[in-house]
């Protein structure tokens, strides 16, 4: 006879029974081949670096010291946030440098009490704040003498030289690793090996001219640096200028 109730189909587990079985454990292999296919396992799940026990340095030859790995990872990280941190900092610091040389300048420009003083100040008193060799003011006069008073500084240039220079339609023009051109930095032009050129319009009415700095630095002025203080200080020299000479804006 059998009992009441229903049993179970034979080679079948009951409902209860299968919720009451233990999930099948993983086995080191499954484990290892897992995180062989799954590199990132760890990246993905930084958590488990702190509960994990890797292994010490005596457990073998052939074992990773993953200890010792994961050790030299956070010193090598560390240190490039250390690198990257004083590479800002020294960025930051030059151009604050920068800034101030520039606005000193400026403000030595615009205090000039003479024409003649102005000139001095752009060609002999630049060169040593800037901490660069040479400034140099030119003008596209072509055959035009400059007066003897101002030749160590103001150079006369051929008409079409600065669009030459410079390029059609641009103001400023940075150049690393060249050779100082005689005709715009003169006997200072074997000194130079980076340059920076910034076009200056006194007067509708005037020649094209152009401020020209020039350093034994060959990487001091190079593509990509920004202009904008450059520009600034040849916008500055150009209204002092037009205003010595009181020619029309």
């Amino acid at each position: 006879m059998t009992g009441k109730g229903s049993a179970a189909e034979p080679g079948k587990k009951s409902v209860k029974q299968a919720a009451n079985q233990p999930a099948p454990m993983l086995t080191a292999g499954q484990v290892a081949d897992y995180l062989s296919s799954h590199p990132n396992f760890l990246i993905e799940h930084p958590e488990l670096i702190d509960i994990l026990t890797p292994p010490s340095r005596t457990s073998g030859e052939a074992v990773v010291d993953m200890q010792h790995f994961m050790l030299e990872r956070l010193r090598s990280e560390n240190q490039k946030l250390k690198d990257s941190h004083a590479g800002l900092v020294s960025t930051a610091r030059g151009n604050q440098s920068t800034q101030n040389r520039i606005h000193a300048a400026i403000l030595r420009i615009v205090a000039a009490n003479s024409f003649d003083n102005l000139i001095q100040s752009v060609t002999i008193d630049l060169p040593v704040m800037l901490g660069i060799d040479v400034v140099t003011i030119c003008i596209e006069a072509g055959d035009v003498p400059i007066p003897k008073a101002y030749a160590s500084g103001v150079r006369s240039i051929p008409a079409g030289t600065i669009d030459r220079k410079i390029g059609v339609g641009k103001d400023v023009l940075l150049a690393a690793n060249v050779e100082g051109d005689e005709a715009i930095f003169g006997s200072a032009a074997g000194l130079v090996s980076s340059m920076a050129l910034a076009r200056i319009q006194v007067s509708p009415h005037s020649p094209m001219g152009l401020m020209a700095f020039g350093t034994r630095d060959a990487e001091a002025y190079h593509h990509g640096q920004a202009t904008e203080l450059l520009s600034f200080l040849a916008r500055t020299t150009e209204l002092t200028i037009r205003q010595w000479l009181n020619l029309p804006g």
